[in-house]
């Protein structure tokens, strides 16, 4: 991988550790306070429960953001953890945080 795509994949993980920090942000203030009826409060859980997954959801993927920024500051971004093959140029374009190539991914679930 050649420097200049590496820095580009390195900006765009940044990009995207940014906007997933300001949804971490905003979710943190999002979750209602109990009012109102039973029916009211049954529907302020479900939408806490659904705030809460997406704030797990977001944490796990800025894990994996920081992970792939480590690697790129390790020089083994790019490389698939399970086979040691590069990962397609298209797969980190799609998901510049992935650790594992296509085919590995697909055995995973297999």
């Amino acid at each position: 991988m050649t420097a200049e795509e590496l820095a580009r994949h390195q900006q765009r993980l940044l990009t995207k550790k940014a906007e997933v920090e300001g949804l971490v942000h905003t979710r943190a203030f999002s979750r209602t306070p109990p009012h109102g009826d039973d029916a009211d409060r049954s529907m302020a859980a479900t939408d806490d429960e659904i705030v809460i997954q997406l704030q797990q959801n977001d944490a796990k993927l800025l894990r994996a953001i920081e992970k792939a920024l480590a690697r790129i500051a390790a020089g083994d971004f790019g490389i698939c953890s399970e086979c040691e093959e590069e990962i397609p140029e298209a797969r980190l374009a799609a998901v510049p945080w992935t650790r594992v190539c296509v085919r590995c991914k697909e055995r995973q679930y297999g």
